[in-house]
Protein backbone atom coordinates (compact mmCIF):
# COMPACT_ATOMS: atom_id res chain seq x y z
CA UNK A 1 0.00 0.00 0.00
CA UNK A 2 1.23 3.60 -0.87
CA UNK A 3 2.19 5.88 1.70
CA UNK A 4 -0.43 8.44 2.35
CA UNK A 5 0.94 11.73 2.69
CA UNK A 6 -0.55 15.95 1.79
CA UNK A 7 0.50 15.47 -1.58
CA UNK A 8 -0.69 11.97 -2.28
CA UNK A 9 -4.04 13.78 -1.15
CA UNK A 10 -3.90 16.57 -2.59
CA UNK A 11 -3.33 14.38 -6.22
CA UNK A 12 -6.35 12.34 -5.24
CA UNK A 13 -8.73 15.21 -4.57
CA UNK A 14 -7.63 17.13 -7.85
CA UNK A 15 -8.06 13.92 -10.01
CA UNK A 16 -11.37 13.38 -8.12
CA UNK A 17 -12.57 16.98 -8.87
CA UNK A 18 -11.61 17.00 -12.60
CA UNK A 19 -12.89 13.80 -13.17
CA UNK A 20 -15.90 14.53 -11.73
CA UNK A 21 -16.45 18.09 -12.98
CA UNK A 22 -13.91 17.96 -16.22
CA UNK A 23 -14.71 14.57 -17.47
CA UNK A 24 -18.10 14.47 -16.33
CA UNK A 25 -17.88 11.25 -14.59
CA UNK A 26 -19.39 11.11 -11.58
CA UNK A 27 -19.78 7.71 -11.05
CA UNK A 28 -16.24 6.55 -11.60
CA UNK A 29 -15.26 9.72 -9.43
CA UNK A 30 -17.07 8.32 -6.76
CA UNK A 31 -16.18 4.47 -6.91
CA UNK A 32 -12.62 5.66 -7.30
CA UNK A 33 -11.98 8.31 -4.81
CA UNK A 34 -14.82 8.34 -2.10
CA UNK A 35 -15.29 6.31 1.21
CA UNK A 36 -18.40 4.11 2.51
CA UNK A 37 -20.22 7.42 3.25
CA UNK A 38 -20.30 10.93 1.26
CA UNK A 39 -21.41 13.94 3.03
CA UNK A 40 -22.38 16.53 1.02
CA UNK A 41 -23.34 19.86 2.60
CA UNK A 42 -23.85 22.36 -0.84
CA UNK A 43 -27.47 22.63 0.12
CA UNK A 44 -27.99 22.07 -3.64
CA UNK A 45 -26.85 18.72 -3.62
CA UNK A 46 -28.97 15.59 -2.48
CA UNK A 47 -26.34 13.71 0.56
CA UNK A 48 -24.94 10.54 -0.43
CA UNK A 49 -23.05 8.87 -3.16
CA UNK A 50 -26.08 8.55 -5.04
CA UNK A 51 -27.32 12.10 -4.66
CA UNK A 52 -23.58 13.13 -5.52
CA UNK A 53 -23.78 11.37 -8.86
CA UNK A 54 -27.25 12.24 -10.27
CA UNK A 55 -26.18 15.83 -9.40
CA UNK A 56 -23.23 16.17 -11.50
CA UNK A 57 -24.47 13.80 -14.17
CA UNK A 58 -27.78 16.16 -14.65
CA UNK A 59 -25.19 18.89 -14.75
CA UNK A 60 -23.12 17.31 -17.37
CA UNK A 61 -26.21 17.45 -19.57
CA UNK A 62 -27.24 20.62 -18.64
CA UNK A 63 -23.83 22.49 -18.90
CA UNK A 64 -21.83 20.87 -21.73
CA UNK A 65 -18.19 22.40 -21.97
CA UNK A 66 -18.39 23.61 -18.49
CA UNK A 67 -14.70 23.09 -17.07
CA UNK A 68 -12.61 23.65 -13.33
CA UNK A 69 -9.39 25.02 -13.35
CA UNK A 70 -7.99 24.37 -9.72
CA UNK A 71 -5.42 26.96 -8.72
CA UNK A 72 -4.04 26.13 -5.68
CA UNK A 73 -4.49 22.59 -3.26
CA UNK A 74 -4.05 22.93 0.36
CA UNK A 75 -3.70 19.60 2.79
CA UNK A 76 -3.73 19.63 6.16
CA UNK A 77 -4.74 16.62 8.50
CA UNK A 78 -7.17 14.63 7.06
CA UNK A 79 -8.93 17.80 4.66
CA UNK A 80 -7.99 19.17 1.70
CA UNK A 81 -8.63 22.32 0.18
CA UNK A 82 -9.15 23.45 -4.04
CA UNK A 83 -9.05 26.93 -4.84
CA UNK A 84 -10.57 26.74 -8.60
CA UNK A 85 -12.08 28.95 -11.43
CA UNK A 86 -15.11 27.10 -12.69
CA UNK A 87 -15.18 28.22 -16.41
CA UNK A 88 -19.29 27.76 -17.61
CA UNK A 89 -21.52 27.71 -20.88
CA UNK A 90 -22.58 31.08 -21.32
CA UNK A 91 -20.11 32.92 -20.05
CA UNK A 92 -20.34 32.75 -16.30
CA UNK A 93 -17.65 31.85 -14.33
CA UNK A 94 -16.80 31.55 -10.70
CA UNK A 95 -14.14 31.39 -8.47
CA UNK A 96 -15.01 28.30 -5.60
CA UNK A 97 -13.35 27.03 -2.56
CA UNK A 98 -13.94 23.29 -1.80
CA UNK A 99 -13.43 21.41 1.19
CA UNK A 100 -13.04 17.60 1.51
CA UNK A 101 -12.61 15.66 4.55
CA UNK A 102 -11.02 12.48 3.87
CA UNK A 103 -11.11 9.05 5.89
CA UNK A 104 -7.99 7.79 7.35
CA UNK A 105 -7.53 5.39 3.82
CA UNK A 106 -7.29 9.07 2.24
CA UNK A 107 -10.66 8.44 0.55
CA UNK A 108 -12.83 11.19 0.55
CA UNK A 109 -16.13 11.53 2.95
CA UNK A 110 -17.80 14.80 3.44
CA UNK A 111 -17.79 17.85 0.95
CA UNK A 112 -18.09 21.66 1.84
CA UNK A 113 -18.30 24.70 -0.56
CA UNK A 114 -18.46 28.44 -1.15
CA UNK A 115 -18.75 29.57 -4.61
CA UNK A 116 -18.46 33.51 -5.83
CA UNK A 117 -19.37 34.94 -9.16
CA UNK A 118 -16.30 36.70 -11.05
CA UNK A 119 -17.52 40.09 -10.72
CA UNK A 120 -17.36 42.99 -13.69
CA UNK A 121 -15.34 44.98 -12.12
CA UNK A 122 -13.18 45.24 -9.34
CA UNK A 123 -11.00 47.93 -6.81
CA UNK A 124 -8.09 46.35 -7.05
CA UNK A 125 -6.24 44.47 -10.06
CA UNK A 126 -5.47 41.65 -7.98
CA UNK A 127 -7.90 39.45 -10.09
CA UNK A 128 -9.32 36.72 -7.99
CA UNK A 129 -6.77 33.76 -8.43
Amino acid sequence: MMTRTAETDKANVIAFYKMMFNECEPATAIATYAGDDYIQHNPHVSDGKDGFIRYFERMAAENPGKRVEVKRAIAEGNHVVLHCHQIWPEGLEYAGIDIFRLDDAGKIVEHWDVLQELPNHSENENGMF
